[in-house]
C-alpha cells in the first residue's frame, strides 16, 4: 500500500463493483436508488451482510457503522428476526387485511412509549412524517408547520425545506411555491430564535416537527433546556410537538424521546428500527390526537386520511415485534449507550493528540466526526467544517475495511464486537497519523 492512494487501493481491491456500476448508471439514474450511496470513485456492491459485517462481489470484508441508514441495531439478520420471518413466510407476506400482527406491535410500541396510546404504520418515515403532518393540522385546524434548520423528515414537499445551507436555496427541482409556502424555518438549538421567527404566527402554526438529534445535520443532539422550552412554547400556544424519531426511536431508550431527554411529544414518528430490518414507519399518540384518522367517528372532511396498500405488512410486523421485545428491557440500549460515550471520547483523543482540530458530536450510540475548532451545537457549525476532510476520512476507512457512508454519521449495534472497535481506533489513528506526515 506504500506509495498508493485510497482510490487506487480500493479501485484494486473492487474490480466487480466497478464493473456493476458501469452496469447500473444504464438503467438507475447515477446509477443508485438514493443518492446518498453514491461515493467516489464508485460504490461498493455488497453481496451478503451479517452481524457487523458486510461482504461485496468481491470477497472484501467490511465493519459496517452506517447499519442500513441506522436502522440495524441487532445488527444484520440476527438469528432471532431472522427465525421468526421464516416462519411468517410460510404464513404468507402480504394479506391486505387486518390481522392479530398488526395488534401485537402496535400494543408492542404503546408499552414502551407512554405518550403512544394508538399507533397508525406507514411503509417508510417520510410517509409517517407526511401523515402526522396532515393530522396536526386537521386537529388543530391550523395551516403552518415550523421545521428546525437542517432537519431531515424524508422527501414529503412540505418539508422538505432548509435541509442543507444555504437554507434559501430549494432542496429540489420541482417543489412549488404551493407546496412550501407553509412551511416555516426555525433555528436549532436556540429558543429566543424560535421565539422571534415565530412572532405574531404562533396561533397559525398547527405544529412545530423537530429530530431530537440532527441526523443531515450532524449528529448533533438538542439541549434538554431547549426541548423543554420547545414544549412549554407549543403548551402556551396551541402548538402540536411532533417528535421525528425514524433515527432515534427504540435506539436511545426503550420510551424514546420521553424517558431519554424527559420530553413528551403530542406526535412521535418512528421507522428504522421499529421494523426490525424491513420497510416501515409509524406516526403514534395520545388517543385524543390519533382518532383523528378513525374514519368512524370523524367523516370527511373532519378526517385525517391514512393508508396504503403494505401498511401494517405481516413480515415487517413479525420483525418489528421480535426487535422491540429484545429492546424492551433496556439493558441492550444502555450497554450500546456506554460504548457510544466510548467512541465519542476515544475519537476525540485520538485526533487532538495528532494536533488535528475536530469535534465528535452525538449521543448514545449515534456520532459525528466534524474537522474543525468550532464547538458544534447548531448545524451551520457541522455544514462548516471541513466536509472534504472527512469525505477523505470515511474513504480511507472504507479502503481498509471499515464502513461509513462518506460524511454521515456512524452507528453502533448490538453485533459490534471489541475487535471491531479497536479496528475503527487503530484506522482512524493510521489516518490522523497521515495529516500531519
Amino acid at each position: 500500500m506504500e506509495g498508493r492512494t485510497t482510490f487506487e487501493d480500493y479501485v484494486s481491491k473492487t474490480p466487480k463493483s466497478k464493473a456493476l456500476y458501469e452496469r447500473a448508471k444504464r438503467v438507475l439514474p447515477a446509477g443508485v436508488s438514493y443518492s446518498i450511496r453514491l461515493f467516489d470513485p464508485y460504490p461498493f456492491y455488497t453481496a451478503r451482510a451479517k452481524g457487523s459485517k458486510l461482504y461485496d462481489v468481491d470477497g472484501n470484508e467490511y465493519i459496517d457503522f452506517w447499519l442500513g441508514h441506522t436502522a440495524l441495531i441487532l445488527g444484520h439478520s440476527p438469528p432471532a428476526v431472522v427465525k421468526a420471518v421464516k416462519k411468517q413466510l410460510e404464513n404468507g407476506t402480504h394479506y391486505g387485511t387486518a390481522h392479530e400482527l398488526e395488534i401485537a406491535l402496535a400494543e408492542q410500541v404503546a408499552k414502551m412509549i407512554p405518550s403512544a396510546e394508538m399507533i397508525r404504520f406507514t411503509n417508510s418515515g417520510t410517509e409517517a412524517n407526511m401523515y402526522a403532518v396532515r393530522l396536526a393540522r386537521a386537529y388543530t385546524g391550523r395551516t403552518k408547520i415550523a421545521k428546525f434548520e437542517s432537519g431531515w423528515h424524508g422527501g414529503y414537499d412540505a418539508l422538505h425545506k432548509a435541509v442543507k445551507p444555504p437554507y434559501d436555496m430549494p432542496e429540489s427541482a420541482g417543489l412549488t411555491q404551493g407546496a412550501l409556502q407553509d412551511t416555516l424555518v426555525l433555528p436549532f438549538n436556540n429558543l429566543e430564535g424560535v421565539r422571534k421567527r415565530l412572532e405574531g404566527l404562533e396561533n397559525q402554526v398547527a405544529a412545530i416537527i423537530i429530530e431530537p438529534v440532527l441526523g443531515v445535520g450532524g449528529a448533533i443532539p438538542a439541549e434538554k433546556e431547549f426541548l423543554k422550552g420547545l414544549r412549554e412554547f407549543c403548551d402556551q400556544h396551541g402548538i402540536l410537538l411532533i417528535v421525528d424519531e425514524v433515527i432515534t426511536g427504540f435506539r436511545l431508550a426503550p420510551g424514546g424521546v420521553q424517558q431519554y431527554f424527559g420530553v413528551r411529544p403530542d406526535i412521535t414518528v418512528l421507522g428504522k428500527i421499529l421494523g426490525g430490518g424491513f420497510p416501515i414507519g409509524a406516526f403514534c399518540g395520545p388517543a385524543e390526537i390519533m382518532e383523528r384518522v378513525d374514519h368512524t367517528r370523524y367523516s370527511r372532511p373532519q378526517t385525517s386520511f391514512h393508508g396504503g396498500t403494505f401498511t401494517a405488512n405481516p413480515i415487517t410486523m413479525t420483525a418489528g415485534l421480535t426487535t422491540l421485545k429484545m429492546l424492551e428491557d433496556g439493558l441492550l440500549i444502555n450497554r450500546l449507550n456506554r460504548l457510544g460515550d466510548k467512541i465519542r471520547d476515544e475519537l476525540t483523543d485520538i485526533f487532538e493528540s495528532k494536533g488535528v482540530d475536530i469535534q465528535v458530536t452525538g449521543t448514545g450510540s449515534l456520532f459525528g466526526v466534524h474537522f474543525t475548532k468550532e464547538e458544534v451545537k447548531e448545524p451551520g457549525a457541522a455544514f462548516r467544517a471541513d466536509r472534504q476532510r472527512l469525505n477523505e476520512y470515511h474513504l480511507r476507512l472504507i479502503a481498509n475495511g471499515v464502513f461509513f457512508l462518506p460524511t454521515h454519521n456512524g452507528c453502533l449495534c448490538t453485533a459490534h464486537t471489541r475487535a471491531d472497535i479497536e479496528k475503527l481506533f487503530s484506522e482512524t489513528e493510521n489516518f490522523a497519523k497521515s495529516l500531519k506526515s
